[in-house]
């Protein structure tokens, strides 16, 4: 005979949701005002500063801000992995609502198998930016 897993009780889920989005609206809000360019109290990247090489993570703050002041061009220079990664959720969260809404059977957000893709863009975008000939792609 198996044991049956507990079930988890989601009692307060309401106000984390809460606490999650005031806090996430905060962030957006500091990121809109504060330009990453001309104020220092953003994080800095420890692998830049380690090796002087871009991850892909570097410049994602100064397009964040790009974005956030409509500025598509100047994002997509600070980083295109960023821009083009919420090009792709934005398709995939209306495909997935769209389903939802029309009470067809949804699957899986984003699959797990799609992290071993996502893992591989990554580095393939990391090795690129950092060659010669992917300097475009550098912030």
């Amino acid at each position: 005979m198996q044991a049956v897993p507990p079930t988890i009780k989601r009692r307060h889920s309401w106000v984390v949701s809460w606490v999650v989005g005031l806090t996430l609206m905060g962030a957006v809000a500091v990121l809109f005002w504060f330009n990453p360019t001309q104020y220092h109290f953003y994080p800095v990247c420890q692998f830049h500063q380690l090796t002087g090489l871009n991850c892909p993570g570097c410049g994602m703050t100064r397009a964040a801000y790009a974005l956030l002041h409509g500025e598509w061009q100047q994002a997509l220079r600070d980083n295109a992995l960023l821009v083009c990664g919420l090009i792709f959720l934005a398709v995939r969260g209306s495909w997935w609502g769209l389903r939802r809404w029309r009470g067809q059977p949804t699957p899986q957000f984003f699959p797990p198998k799609w992290l071993w893709l996502l893992l591989i863009v990554a580095i393939a975008f990391t090795i690129v930016r950092n060659l010669p000939y992917g300097a475009f792609l550098s912030p």
